[in-house]
């Protein structure tokens, strides 16, 4: 077939997709409940794998225009492999997969409610970097106790083109993270793409530096390099119940609209490393759009272990339709 600018050569023929979306402080979720894709019997990390490997049209198709838009993230709920977990998840988005999403834990834990899978109490996920736990609240808040968190680096000096140097932290929450608070802006809503023209240029410059979120093995002493993929900028709050105020740019260039649960963990294990915060003590971060999640961390292993707490609202129930006449089946991929 002879290919058309902007069109899509190879059709996606797939059964209908049935999703339950909603927010999480306003940053969306689409679970995937049914019409999940064959990945085999393996362990969450292996099925991981394999969506990463052979189903990047059914990511894309899910998550991207037109059935999607950029900030959605996805969700995968799979039967899980261990027993007392209440299921296993993938998360993606416009670009990839993720390693973690606190907010769409969140989100997942309200969908099950919403099947009538889970009530209120705590509840085991299975993701591929660990175990996360989702406890239900009756106030209908959500607390996610994340995978260990802890900064890799601190005071970072960095040269950004246009904006000289900038000074920050890396530390994992789930996601890698750059953290910085000497960025020289007002963080305000109206904005948004002033932020995030800075951030790309501040993810830019750390791609030119060849800097790294770095993984280092507890046995063998082995260290995996990893793409730092978010960025998190920091400001004075504009909510009194609040510490902070942030912006984060994820890995397909949206923004964040929740307060972000894993860069919230990474900030969490900055301040415990700069002994601002003690383990139980309650962190307010707000988001870019001035919603809010309350952080506290325990620690263990000499890391620490954030819960975040949340709310998430299901906005809509549907079926993905799948035309094999329709050249964008496989969602809108920009270049």
């Amino acid at each position: 077939m002879k290919a058309h600018p902007g069109r899509v050569v190879y059709r996606l023929f797939m059964d209908p997709v049935r999703v339950i979306d909603s927010h999480t402080e306003g940053e969306p979720t689409r679970v995937v409940v049914d019409g999940v894709p064959d990945l085999g019997e393996g362990t969450i990390e292996e099925q991981t794998a394999i969506f990463r490997a052979r189903h990047e049209s059914f990511r894309r198709a899910v998550t991207c225009e037109p059935r999607g838009h950029e900030a959605i993230v996805g969700a995968l709920l799979l039967e899980p492999r261990l027993p007392g977990s209440a299921a296993a998840v993938i998360f993606f988005n416009n670009v990839g997969t993720l390693h973690m999403c606190v907010h769409g834990t969140i989100g997942v834990a309200v969908t099950l409610a919403h099947l009538g899978r889970i009530g209120p109490g705590s509840h085991q996920l299975e993701t591929s970097i660990g175990l996360v736990t989702a406890h239900l609240g009756e106030n209908g808040l959500v607390s996610v106790e994340n995978v260990p968190s802890y900064r890799q680096r601190a005071g970072v000096q960095l040269h950004v083109e246009g904006h000289g140097m900038v000074t920050g932290d890396i530390a994992w929450g789930g996601n890698w993270f750059f953290l910085v608070s000497d960025h020289g802006m007002d963080l305000a809503s109206t904005d948004i793409e002033v932020l995030r023209s800075r951030a790309l240029l501040i993810r830019k410059a750390l791609e030119a530096e060849a800097i790294h979120g770095v993984q280092v093995d507890p046995e063998t002493g082995d260290e995996t390099y990893h793409v730092i993929d978010h960025v998190e900028l920091f400001d004075d709050p504009t909510r009194d119940d609040c510490d902070s105020r942030n912006f984060v740019l994820c890995p397909g260039g949206e923004y964040d609209r929740s307060p972000c649960g894993t860069g919230t963990s990474a900030k969490l294990a900055c301040l415990h490393a700069d002994g601002v915060l003690a383990a139980g003590e309650p962190w307010g971060q707000e988001s870019i759009i001035g919603s809010r999640f309350v952080g506290r961390f325990h620690e263990r292993d000499g890391k620490i272990i954030p819960t975040i707490t949340g709310g998430a609202w299901i906005s809509a129930e549907s079926t993905l339709i799948f035309d094999p006449k329709d050249p964008f089946s496989e969602g809108i991929v920009r270049s």
